[in-house]
C-alpha cells in the first residue's frame, strides 16, 4: 500500500534530523511550510507526490528501495548529504531514483560538499542509479516507456524542466534485470533544456555512465570514470549543446567513450540525433584491437565535436552504417581540433550492404577520414589527459 509523503514522509527517511516538507495550497497562497518531523532516515523510499517537497538536509539517508518524484512533486538534496543504498537480496525492490514526467529533483551540491549517492555494498551493480524522464521530443513515437522504472517520456515540450543537479557523485550504479534491460548511471529520458546538468560524476558503474534517450537537454562539466561499458551514450533522437567532458576507463574495463545511435529501427527517424559537444577527453585502456573505439557512431546520428583529445585507444572514430557515412560527407558529422595519443587508426568506416551481397552482413569499409581535422594544441576538458582543474575537489578515481 503507498503512503503519501504528507502523512508520514513516503514511508521514509530521516531520523536523527528534521526534514521539511512544502506544499502550496493554490497558485494564489503563499508556500506553506509543513513542520519538521523527526522520520527514520534509514528507510527512505516510496513516492513524493505532486504538492510536496522532500528535503534532504544533511548527513546520511540509506535508500531502502525504490524513490519516485511523480509530476507536481520535488525532491531537493542540500550540500554535503549522502543518499546510501543499503544491500538488498533476489527479491527484494532495486534501490533507485526516478523522476516522473512532471516531477523536479533539486541537487544543490557544491564543490566543497557535493552531493553523493552511494551503495554501502562498494562493487558495481549495487543499486539502480537515477533515472529522468521529461517531456522533450524522442523519435520512437511520441512517447515512449522507460526500460528501467517504466515511467512515460516524451512529447513536444524542448524546454521542458526537471530540475537542476550540480555537484553529484554517482557511485556503484547501473543494476541489471538482464542483458537487455539495465540501468546507468544518469539516464536521462526526453529530457528538456530547462533542467540544469552540471558538475556531475558516474564512477564504476556497471553499465554506461550517462546516457540520454532522446531529449534536448544540455551539459556541462560531466566525469565518467571506470564505467564498465560506455562512459557516455546516446540515442533515440538526442539534442543538445555540452561542454566540457572528462572520461577515463579502468585499467582492466571499460568498452568505448561514447557510443551514440539515432534509432536502430529508423536510421532516419525524426528528431535525428545531433548533439555539440565542445573540450572533450576521452581516455581509454589501450590501443590494442579495433573494439577499443572512442567515439562509435552509428544507425543515423549526427553530430558536432570540436576541441578533442582521445588517448589510448585502438579507435578514434568509428562510423557504421551508410547515413552516418553519408554525414561525414555532407559534414553534419564533424570533429575539429582533435589531438590523438596512442591511437591505433583514426578513423574507421564500415557501410551498411544488403544480405547476400559479395561481402555477406558484415558490411564494406568506407573511408571516413574526412570526419576529423587535428590540432597538436587541443586541450581538451581542458588540461589535454591531466585531471582537468574544473574536476578537481568533489570527484573520486581520477
Amino acid at each position: 500500500m503507498k503512503k503519501s509523503i504528507s502523512t508520514l514522509l513516503l514511508l521514509a527517511a530521516l531520523s536523527s534530523s528534521a526534514v521539511v516538507f512544502t506544499t502550496s495550497c493554490s497558485s494564489d497562497d503563499p508556500t506553506t511550510e509543513i513542520p519538521s518531523v523527526d522520520v527514520d532516515r534509514n528507510n527512505l523510499k516510496g513516492q513524493i507526490r505532486s504538492g510536496e517537497n522532500l528535503v534532504l538536509e544533511s548527513g546520511t539517508y540509506k535508500l531502502t528501495g525504490k524513490l519516485e518524484i511523480e509530476s507536481g512533486g520535488k525532491l531537493t538534496i542540500k550540500p554535503g548529504v549522502i543518499v546510501e543504498a543499503t544491500k538488498f537480496v533476489d527479491g527484494e525492490e532495486i534501490r533507485y531514483i526516478a523522476v516522473a514526467q512532471g516531477g523536479q529533483i533539486f541537487v544543490e551540491g557544491t564543490k566543497e560538499a557535493p552531493v553523493v549517492m552511494t551503495a554501502a555494498d562498494k562493487v558495481q551493480q549495487a543499486w539502480g542509479g537515477v533515472v529522468i524522464c521529461g517531456r522533450a521530443p524522442i523519435n520512437p513515437g511520441a512517447t515512449a516507456s522507460a526500460e528501467v522504472s517504466g515511467l512515460t517520456y516524451g512529447g513536444t515540450v524542448a524546454n521542458d524542466n526537471s530540475g537542476s543537479i550540480k555537484y553529484l557523485r554517482i557511485e556503484y550504479s547501473g543494476y541489471a534485470y538482464s542483458s537487455t534491460k539495465e540501468f546507468n548511471g544518469l539516464s536521462m529520458f526526453g529530457v528538456g533544456n530547462g533542467t540544469t546538468i552540471e558538475y556531475v560524476q558516474v564512477h564504476e558503474g556497471s553499465d554506461d555512465g550517462f546516457e540520454w534517450f532522446g531529449g534536448t537537454v544540455n551539459t556541462k562539466y560531466l566525469v565518467a570514470t571506470a564505467n564498465e561499458d560506455d562512459q557516455f551514450d546516446w540515442t533515440e533522437g538526442w539534442n543538445g549543446t555540452n561542454e566540457f567532458w572528462y572520461a577515463k576507463e579502468a585499467a582492466s574495463k571499460g568498452n568505448r567513450g561514447i557510443e551514440a545511435d539515432n534509432n536502430s529501427n529508423n536510421h532516419l527517424a525524426n528528431p535525428i540525433s545531433n548533439p555539440t559537444i565542445k573540450n572533450m577527453t576521452l581516455i581509454g585502456r589501450g590501443n590494442v584491437g579495433s573494439e577499443r573505439q572512442a567515439i562509435k557512431l552509428r544507425v543515423g546520428t549526427k553530430g558536432t565535436f570540436d576541441n578533442l583529445v582521445l588517448s589510448n585507444w585502438g579507435v578514434g572514430f568509428d562510423v557504421e552504417h551508410n547515413e552516418g557515412i553519408g554525414y561525414v560527407a555532407d559534414g553534419t558529422l564533424k570533429a575539429t581540433n582533435v589531438k590523438f595519443e596512442n591511437v591505433l587508426l583514426k578513423s574507421v568506416g564500415i557501410m551498411s550492404v544488403p544480405a547476400g551481397s559479395p561481402q555477406g552482413t558484415i558490411g564494406a569499409s568506407a573511408d571516413v577520414s574526412r570526419i576529423f581535422t587535428e590540432n597538436a594544441n587541443a586541450t581538451g576538458a581542458g588540461a589535454g589527459t591531466a585531471t582537468p582543474e574544473w574536476a578537481k575537489g568533489w570527484t573520486v578515481g581520477l
